[in-house]
């Protein structure tokens, strides 16, 4: 993350605008070293969340209550 005082921010602000949409890096502006903005790049987000996206991938148990039996009790023999 990189920082810049909102002086140098106000003298070359497109060109800071143009590196964090080049770099996808954030930077932070500051007044007398304290943190008083961010610039992040912009995220399209309606690419990244997709309902159903992980249906495929669950698994589905008929009874999960049942007792397993003894036989998938063998781990103390």
């Amino acid at each position: 993350m990189k920082t810049m005082g909102i002086s140098q921010f106000k003298t070359h602000a497109l060109k800071t605008i143009d590196q964090v949409a080049a770099t996808q890096e954030i930077v932070v502006i500051t007044k007398r070293g304290k943190p008083m903005a961010q610039i992040i790049p912009y995220q399209n987000s309606a690419s990244k969340h997709k309902p159903g996206k992980l249906a495929d991938t669950l698994v589905f148990e008929n009874d999960i209550v049942s007792p397993l039996g003894e036989e998938m009790w063998d781990a103390c023999k």
